[in-house]
């Protein structure tokens, strides 16, 4: 049993340099990111957000919307109907805006998800060739004013098929809607560092910029029909045209929402439901390294346990098994550094909750291989109020309005 138990610690330990290593690599692309200047590109764009309902926070997200720093954008927002509550803020918005706000009613879903249809109807609805690029957001972030101008600016090297940004959720709340929020920005964490390496990248509905040409030409609209996953199959499409995405750390989204523990397990458990429909293989390699680290984690405990009780000495099987979650732990503290330097303006919030990422790097893998069983329950998922059967990636079947 000790033998199964230093192999399995020995590679889970291993398998933790690496990540460590990995996100030291992470953190300097970061840097060197953040340290560049944008440059003058600045095409006609159209940015284009789906809104629904009157989340907390909505009227300040919308607002700094038209508050960027670019010179040529004018706002899409496109909502299911014209009773949405969403509707009355907009409308406080397009006032407040010195850029041009629009507003799209799409109507109601039939064969995909809502967002995706909202999306499709404000596309149909632009000039045509008033824009070169597109850019899609969504209402929960709070974007700097550099924003736009930093999503854009790649695009000038017409090789790019897209440029995406991230989320990162700042911990809010308090009591237990303290610590779901807190998990659900750890959680969200994991992914924002897989991101930056070329063979990797995918598009974030939340943050995305693309030339209008290469919008057609690879037939975006097209993958929307029947799916729920606007971002999935806009990488899906961009990555048969051999069109790589461009990751913008420098244009990490804050996401300031309280959250409570049903949010938490809705959001992930969807998430990783939608990845196995779009990306099998993502969400293969993902099932594989969180399930691994429990398992490894849960043998361990055992074996120490089992040793204490036959008065076998166990200090030194402790130590080596306490190693597995300090390295967890060194990269949730190296990923505070790093989106502190990325995010100027929320630093000093992220500062005050400078404990949430190492303290709860550890445990996250957990959250995650509950998301993946789930994923394997169950095709049904939970999105603003409807409920969606995920079929394959292009039938989706809407199971309650």
């Amino acid at each position: 049993m000790q033998t199964l138990f230093y192999i399995l610690v020995v590679a889970q330990i291993a398998l933790g340099l690496y990540s460590l290593w990995d996100g030291f690599v992470w953190f300097r692309m970061v840097r060197q990111r953040i340290g560049t200047h944008s440059g003058f590109y600045t095409p006609a764009t159209a940015l284009i957000c789906p809104c629904k309902g009157n989340e907390r926070g909505l009227e300040e997200n919308l607002m700094s919307l038209t508050r960027f720093d670019y010179p040529n954008y004018e706002i899409y927002f496109t909502v299911a109907t014209s009773l949405d509550p969403a509707i009355k803020i907009i409308e406080r918005v397009k006032i407040a805006s010195s850029h041009p706000v629009h507003i799209v009613i799409a109507g109601p879903p039939t064969d995909c998800g809502e967002k995706v249809y909202n999306l499709q109807r404000a596309v149909e609805a632009l000039p045509a060739e008033k824009f070169e690029v597109l850019a899609f957001t969504d209402s929960d972030v709070r974007l700097s004013k550099g924003w736009l101008n930093k999503l854009i600016a790649p695009l000038q090297d017409g090789r790019i098929g897209a440029t995406t940004a991230y989320r990162w959720i700042i911990p809010s709340g308090s009591g237990a809607d303290m610590i779901a929020s807190a998990f659900a920005s750890a959680w969200n964490a994991a992914i924002v560092t897989m991101l930056g390496k070329p063979a990797g990248d995918f598009c974030w509905g939340g943050g995305t910029a693309i030339r209008r040409k290469t919008f057609d030409d690879i037939k975006v609209l097209e993958s929307w029909k029947g799916a729920v996953s606007d971002d999935f199959a806009m990488t899906w499409v961009l990555e048969q045209s051999g069109k790589p995405i461009v990751f913008c750390p420098e244009c990490l989204a804050a996401t300031p929402a309280p959250w409570t523990g049903g949010d938490l397990l809705e959001f992930t458990n969807r998430q990783i439901l939608i990845t196995r429909v779009y990306s099998p293989r993502r969400w293969q390699m993902g099932f594989a390294v969180h399930l691994s680290y429990c398992l490894t984690l849960l043998f361990g405990i055992y074996v120490i346990f089992y040793c204490m009780a036959d008065g076998v000495p166990w200090g030194q099987l402790f130590a080596l098994l306490l190693a597995i979650p300090l390295l967890a732990a060194m990269k949730g503290a190296l990923r505070t550094i790093v989106v502190g330097e990325a995010m100027p303006e929320w630093k000093a919030k992220i500062n005050q909750y400078a404990w949430v990422w190492p303290l709860l790097a550890p445990l996250v893998p957990f959250l995650f291989v509950w998301n993946f069983v789930m994923s394997l329950i169950t095709k049904r998922i939970r999105w603003r109020g409807i409920r969606y059967e995920l079929l394959s990636p292009n039938m989706t079947r809407i199971v309650k309005l």
